[in-house]
């Protein structure tokens, strides 16, 4: 691997470690936000209903993202990082950088996506 791909690996596990950061502590404001109890009218409750849906929709989605974090920082650590799942080809800097928990390239991303249209009905 030449210099240049290893500095970005470096930048993309800092980038990674901190969006990490962020959601744990996102998850961690989400908790408090699930444990308030419903109480008051019909309307009150409803309301507070909608709110919790809201929040475990959000935490669910945080979680998602976590997963795929970890997941890219295991493959750093591996050294199968940066390599596209479906071209087997090096991924693009620009999407490293703009996504580092990517999996696909820009070519592996459109194939992925054709092949999920053709089988969807």
């Amino acid at each position: 691997m030449d210099e240049n791909r290893a500095q970005l690996y470096r930048d993309c596990q800092k980038k990674l470690l901190k969006h990490r950061q962020d959601i744990l502590n996102g998850l961690k404001n989400l908790s408090s936000s699930l444990s308030v109890e419903i109480s008051g009218d019909e309307a009150d409750m409803a309301k507070a209903l909608d709110d919790q849906h809201t929040s475990m929709m959000q935490r669910e989605k945080l979680l998602t993202q976590l997963r795929e974090i970890n997941n890219a920082l295991e493959r750093i650590e591996h050294g199968s990082y940066g390599v596209c799942e479906e071209t087997e080809e090096e991924i693009e800097a620009e999407r490293l950088m703009a996504i580092p928990w990517t999996r696909l390239s820009f070519a592996g991303a459109e194939i992925r996506e054709t092949t999920r249209k053709r089988f969807a009905v």
